[in-house]
């Protein structure tokens, strides 16, 4: 692999952060979590670039959509692949992410951590790199 991408990681479950967060280092990427969109607003406003920028939906005050939406409307990371991983099912919901330009949608329930991974290298281009 050449050059080391970076992953933001964004959820409310801190189990599961940890556990992606190795998954992704252990195929090389830089990780960085953050707990909940607050969190994730201040870091991408304060200029992280990821080059993967992965959303759980269901968060408390701001989920995902409206997370996405604020990081579109602002710009924050126009050439980051931005993957939707959650357990919402709900079609409006996936929709909506679609409309806003999400590069993929994974399902958590239905996805290990190692193909979550696998997945989101795909999605991003990055795969056997």
């Amino acid at each position: 692999m050449g050059k080391k991408y970076t992953v933001l990681i964004v959820d409310d479950d801190k189990f599961l952060l940890d556990m992606y967060r190795k998954k992704f280092e252990s195929e090389g990427a830089v990780v960085d979590v953050v707990v909940g969109s607050e969190y994730a607003l201040i870091k991408l406003r304060g200029g992280a670039k990821p080059d993967i920028l992965i959303l759980d939906i269901i968060m408390p005050d701001i989920d995902g959509i409206e997370l996405l939406e604020i990081i579109r409307k602002e710009k924050l990371v126009p050439n980051a692949v931005v993957i939707m991983l959650t357990n919402e099912s709900d079609r409006d919901k996936i929709e909506q992410a679609k409309a806003l330009g999400i590069n993929g949608y994974i399902v958590k329930a239905t996805t290990i951590p190692s193909e979550v991974v696998e997945e989101a290298l795909k999605i991003a281009n990055l795969e056997n790199k």
